[in-house]
C-alpha cells in the first residue's frame, strides 16, 4: 500500500478517535432529540474524512503526475495554462455539500427552530407583553412616578438627575425651547420627528408679512419669543407671518405637519424617544428599547417638569 495513503487511514483514524473521545467527555450525543450535537459529530467526521481524502489526492497527484494535455489560447508573457477538465471527484462533493446545505437549513436545523437568542428574544416579548398589561391603565400621578424612575436611568445620564442638560451637554428639559436651539433650528432645518416633511432651513422661511426671507434681525426676534414661552410682542409678528402657518398661532402644532414648540406634550416626547433628534447641541439617539407604557410614563413626566 502506497505511503501515503497509508498515512492518511492513520490521521483519519485518530482523528474519528479525537472527536469521540472528545464528544464523551462534553456529555456525549445528547438525546434522541438532540439534533444540534448530533449534526456537529456528523460534520466533523465528514469534514476529517473529505480533508484526508483531498490532501491525499493532490499529494499523490504531485508525486505521480506530469504535465500534459492541450494549452489554453491565452498565454502571459510565453506562461500557458493548459486546459483542465473539472476534477469528478471535486464536483460530486461540491453539488454533495451544496444539497446538504439546503437539507440543513430547511429541515435539519431550519432557522426557525430553538435557539438561546430565540429562547430570550420570546421571554422578552412574554415580560413585555405582561407589562404593558398591568399598566396599561394607569392614573396620571401613576404615570409621573414611573416616568421619573425611567428618567433617572434612561435620561438623567444625559440630562441630569434636575434634567436640567448638564451645562450644555444636553437639552434643558425644564423649559421647552432655548434661545439657541430656536436659532439653530430656524438656520438650518429640522428632521420633524416623524412627520412628513422635514422644516426647510432659514432659505425657505419667507415672512408673508414682509413677502421676504426672514432676516438675522427677525430671527433674534422670533427665538427671544419662543423661548420666553411666547410672551410679550417682541417677535410676535415674526412668528405669526413665518412660523405659525405650520406650528399654529398658539405654537401648539398641528397634527401631522408640525410639532408643539410651545410646550411638551406626550406625543412630542414619544416622536424624539422613537426618531432620536438632532440640535444645537449635537445628537440625541432614538430609545427603541423602551414599551408604550414606559414611552407613556416618559411623557407624563417630561410635559410636567416644564409646567
Amino acid at each position: 500500500m502506497n505511503k501515503t495513503v497509508l498515512a492518511a487511514i492513520i490521521v483519519v483514524i485518530a482523528m474519528l478517535g479525537f472527536t469521540y473521545v472528545a464528544v464523551g467527555m462534553a456529555g456525549g450525543m445528547g438525546g434522541e432529540g438532540d439534533w444540534v450535537n448530533k449534526l456537529a459529530v456528523l460534520g466533523a467526521v465528514v469534514l476529517v474524512i473529505v480533508t484526508s481524502f483531498v490532501v491525499t489526492k493532490y499529494v499523490r497527484q504531485m508525486q505521480n503526475d506530469r504535465a500534459g494535455g492541450k494549452l489554453a489560447d491565452e498565454n502571459w508573457d510565453g506562461i500557458g495554462e493548459y486546459k483542465n477538465e473539472l476534477p469528478f471527484g471535486w464536483a460530486v462533493i461540491f453539488l454533495g455539500l451544496v444539497i446538504w446545505a439546503v437539507w440543513y437549513f430547511l429541515a435539519g436545523y431550519p432557522v426557525n427552530a430553538y435557539s438561546q437568542i430565540g429562547e430570550y428574544n420570546e421571554e422578552v416579548a412574554a415580560h413585555d407583553a405582561k407589562f404593558e398589561a398591568e399598566h396599561a391603565n394607569m392614573d396620571d400621578e401613576t404615570l409621573k412616578e414611573m416616568g421619573g424612575s425611567i428618567f433617572i436611568v434612561q435620561c438623567a445620564p444625559c440630562h441630569g438627575l434636575q434634567a436640567d442638560g448638564i451645562d450644555g451637554k444636553a437639552a434643558n428639559l425644564n423649559v421647552r425651547l432655548e434661545e439657541k436651539t430656536v436659532k439653530h433650528v430656524i438656520n438650518n432645518g429640522q428632521g420633524m420627528l416623524g412627520f412628513p416633511a422635514p422644516m426647510p432651513d432659514r432659505n425657505g422661511l419667507m415672512n408673508v408679512n414682509t413677502n421676504a426671507l426672514i432676516t438675522d434681525a427677525e430671527i433674534d426676534a422670533v427665538a427671544k419669543y419662543v423661548a420666553g414661552g411666547m410672551k410679550g410682542t417682541e417677535g410676535a409678528d415674526v412668528f405669526a407671518g413665518t412660523c405659525a402657518a405650520c406650528h399654529g398661532a398658539d405654537g401648539k402644532g398641528m397634527e401631522m405637519v408640525a410639532p408643539s414648540i410651545a410646550e411638551f406634550n406626550p406625543t412630542l416626547v414619544a416622536d424624539v424617544l422613537k426618531h432620536g433628534k438632532k440640535g444645537a447641541i449635537g445628537a440625541m439617539p432614538a430609545f427603541n428599547n423602551l414599551t408604550e407604557a414606559q414611552v407613556k410614563a416618559l411623557g407624563a413626566y417630561v410635559t410636567d417638569l416644564s409646567k
